[in-house]
């Protein structure tokens, strides 16, 4: 699609890590677009500099404070026939990011909105997560504390798609460390610094990728992709029974054990405790 008609506002995708990721058309907007929106206009400049390339007008900030001033600017660039971009410091723009204000002003103004698409840390971790890919929902980040947390993972005690989020590398272990007490044997996946030079994905149980973040400092941007509870898949007694013995050895009692396992696999609770009649060790 050519971006040079004029009175429209392109979303450009920039890159999450690697700044070779930066597409041909992405290129081609922020070349010849007659105003340039930036989350921060320093890393823009980078990018910039980084591709050999000079805007055509001074870059103008958009970001989460300013954002709403910012939208009739836009609109109004729009209507006077200029070609307008907007870019956030990775990925794409709207996306947790600066954004979807600005695009649904324009579109309530009757104006043109289209994009140069490209890098996107949700679907980059999503893709190599080894998790379904079918269905999934975004979370942006979680709530830091207090009850609309809390309902927050209430929620996805019975969500059947693939749950992506992001975290700060300050809260990562809390946050793993709470969501393991919920569900112990969810898979998860933990995606660091992705398309960098140090990229990390840790893979695993949720038990098991909390262990290896405990007490480490980790730095980064970072995505967590978590296993949905999914009505098709087979849960085997041996997983219950390992399940139980996990939470035996957490010290659970067997009414708790029972409940905790349950709703951990999405099964049965009688069938559990059944299981767990074995496995008593109060």
């Amino acid at each position: 699609m050519d971006l040079t008609p004029p009175g429209q506002l392109v979303v450009v995708a920039t890159p999450i890590g690697n700044l070779g990721d930066l597409s041909p058309r992405a290129l081609e907007a922020l070349t010849t677009a007659d105003v340039v929106y930036c989350e921060d206009t320093r890393r823009s400049r980078i990018l910039y500099s980084a591709h050999g390339l000079t805007p055509r007008a001074p870059l103008q900030s958009l970001h989460e404070h300013n954002e709403l001033e910012r939208c009739a600017q836009v609109v109004a660039h729009v209507r006077a026939g200029k070609l307008v971009a907007l870019v956030s410091d990775a990925g794409t723009p709207g996306i947790s990011d600066p954004g979807e204000r600005v695009v649904a002003a324009v579109i309530e103004a009757g104006l043109a909105v289209t994009s140069a698409p490209g890098p996107s840390a949700v679907v980059t971790a999503l893709s190599i997560s080894g998790l379904s890919t079918e269905r999934f929902i975004m979370e942006g980040f979680l709530p830091r504390k207090g009850s609309e947390r809390q309902r927050r993972l209430e929620s996805w005690s019975h969500e059947a798609r693939t749950v992506v989020f992001y975290e700060s590398p300050q809260r990562l272990g809390a946050t793993l460390d709470e969501l393991a007490e919920r569900w112990p044997l969810r898979r998860v996946v933990v995606a660091r610094e992705l398309t960098k030079l140090h990229e990390e994905l840790v893979r695993g149980t949720l038990t098991s990728v909390a262990s290896h973040f405990e007490g480490r400092e980790t730095q980064g941007e970072l995505v967590v992709v978590l296993e949905g509870l999914l009505d098709e898949r087979v849960i085997d007694d041996e997983e219950i029974l390992r399940a139980l013995d996990h939470a035996f050895d957490e010290g659970a009692s067997t009414r708790d054990a029972v409940d905790e396992v349950a709703q951990a696999l999405g099964v049965a609770r009688r069938h559990v405790y059944q299981l767990a009649l074995g496995r008593t060790r109060d």
